[in-house]
């Protein structure tokens, strides 16, 4: 199994402690695990299962998003460091029992330097035969005394911060009259579009999957729904939540904008560096995504010491303060969110990680 010390993330920017890339050819698994940071504790991120093109848009993927959850899980106070995995492959047709018992063999043998979980076509029954073979395993079904659907919390968490972008913009925490494009209706958008409707939003969705429309539109047939992607970002909205895949926010729709705050679920909503400076200065407040999708982390990392979901809950609730902290010292110090966001996160892995360096 090589170990690929190193990678590097974007150029410049720190590079990952280790990545695994991970093969069994019986069972057809092909996987990367990149763990980013461990300063805080053992890393933590999910299993994403997704068909990659190539082996090097995987990598891509895992590095960023590894990097993401290290930043996530500092910024959410929690003592985990931040590692995600991904399997190539789709997951409609090449998940088997025997691939994803390989991959608990896998993650195993790092002898808990990660921690996995659910992702992108993983779920927690998923994880329940990966720990069959590793200890290292969180997001488990309630059955087997795990926290369950993670998404529950993480739509919360992303509600929390786009109450606080909203007390920020408009001067009060809700988003009643307030009209939000949901962009993806999955595990997470659609909890996301229950809490708006109860708060007194008005809603737009889209989604690539008409049936998780379907589903949205029998619960609350008053929601409108737009063709695709595109033309929600041109949509006429006070809020855009791009809950789908990353790298929404990108030199051709920043232009075309016409919300004035973004806040939703995906993760690695950025394209690249310096979309954060275009939606500053076109003045759209953008809530950062690993901060306000949080909950999600929060709600599997609890797991580990034993699940009680209302202590992740409280926990999760706490995302409206952070979020509310980071627009403040972005606005004191003349930066974007997402910068603010970073140097919030950085500062704590430094402070904490540098304990180890204390004997005991």
């Amino acid at each position: 199994m090589p170990n690929v010390f190193g990678a590097p993330h974007k150029g410049t920017e720190p590079r990952h402690e280790q990545v695994v890339f991970c093969q069994d050819e019986a069972s057809g698994l092909r996987a990367i695990i990149a763990i980013y940071s461990t300063a805080l504790g053992p890393s933590l991120g999910g299993t994403r299962f997704f068909p990659y093109g190539s082996e090097e848009d995987a990598l891509s993927d895992v590095l960023n998003l590894s990097r993401g959850m290290a930043y996530k899980n500092a910024l959410a106070g929690l003592d985990l460091g931040g590692g995600k995995a991904v399997i190539i492959g789709d997951p409609a047709i090449d998940k088997s029992e025997a691939m994803l018992r390989a991959y608990g063999r896998f993650v195993q043998s790092l002898n808990g330097r990660y921690y996995t979980a659910c992702d992108v076509g993983t779920y927690s029954e998923d994880m329940d035969v990966v720990a069959r073979e590793c200890r290292y395993v969180t997001g488990r079904t309630v059955a087997h005394g795990g926290a369950g659907d993670s998404s529950i919390l993480t739509a919360f968490g992303v509600f929390q911060g786009m109450r606080a972008a909203a007390e920020t913009v408009w001067g009060s925490p809700t988003l009643r009259g307030k009209r939000v494009g949901v962009e993806g209706v999955g595990k997470v958008g659609h909890r996301l579009v229950e809490h708006l409707r109860e708060d007194g939003a008005d809603v737009v969705v889209c989604d690539v999957n008409q049936a998780a429309v379907d589903r949205v539109r029998s619960l609350h047939p008053e929601v409108e729904v737009v063709a695709d992607g595109d033309a929600m970002v041109r949509a006429d909205l006070d809020v855009y939540a791009p809950c789908a895949l990353g790298g929404s926010l990108n030199d051709d729709t920043v232009p075309v904008l016409r919300a004035k705050v973004v806040c939703g679920a995906a993760n690695n909503q950025l394209a690249h560096t310096g979309v954060e400076k275009s939606l500053a200065d076109r003045g759209v407040l953008y809530a950062p995504d690993y901060v306000v999708n949080s909950g999600g982390v929060i709600q599997v990392a609890d797991e580990i010491e034993g699940f009680n979901f209302d202590r992740a809950k409280a926990r999760a609730t706490g995302i409206y303060d952070t979020t509310l902290k980071i627009f403040a010292l972005a606005a004191a110090d003349g930066v974007p969110p997402a910068a603010a966001a970073d140097r919030l996160a950085e500062r704590r892995m430094t402070e904490i990680g540098r304990l180890r360096g204390i004997l005991l």
